[in-house]
């Protein structure tokens, strides 16, 4: 299995004339994992959520984009495990002493990998860029529920595997999103 998913990878960069990166991601929407390879290596499975809605592109949809992808920017190093952002700034306050109507939402926790679509009128354009979305890969506060569709499009994991992912994997890292 991780071998065909290596291929798929390989052969969307191929076809889209990039260069695979040391550290590729493929974000699996059907399956609920995220596969992180470092070189022809497959370095380790994560389990994620995803949107509750189909996978889409468009702006407003809630889905999540498929394509191909880059991390454009890293943000939160050296936050506490947990931290809410909003708006990409911390908030001050961990998902544990969140107010009971912030818990009932999903959280941007943790760390932030940004991603940047990275083909013009299907990830990238307008009305359906991928970081004029804030399409991100984040923690949750809602760790019980991964495995399971259950954000608003971005791959959501658990804080201690964003933390994971975000330490190893560079900006300008490739990440292929498939159903």
């Amino acid at each position: 299995m991780e071998k065909e998913i290596f291929q798929r990878v390989n052969e969307a960069c191929a076809q889209r004339s990039r260069q695979r990166t040391k550290h590729c991601l493929c974000v699996k929407i059907g399956e609920q994992k995220l596969y992180h390879f470092q070189g022809d290596e497959l370095e380790k499975v994560y389990p994620i959520s995803t949107s509750l809605r189909p996978p889409s592109c468009l702006e407003h949809s809630l889905g999540t984009p498929t394509g191909l992808h880059e991390v454009a920017d890293k943000i939160g190093r050296g936050a506490k495990p947990g931290m809410v952002f909003k708006s990409r700034l911390q908030t001050g306050w961990t998902w544990k002493e969140a107010p009971a109507e912030e818990m009932l939402k999903n959280l941007v926790t943790t760390r932030i990998m940004r991603l940047r679509g990275l083909e013009p009128g299907k990830n990238s354009g307008p009305g359906r860029d991928s970081y004029d979305r804030f399409i991100y890969i984040h923690g949750t506060n809602h760790p019980e529920k991964l495995g399971t569709p259950q954000t608003a499009g971005c791959p959501a994991l658990s804080d201690a595997d964003v933390i994971e992912l975000f330490d190893k994997v560079p900006e300008g890292s490739l990440v292929w999103m498939e159903e």
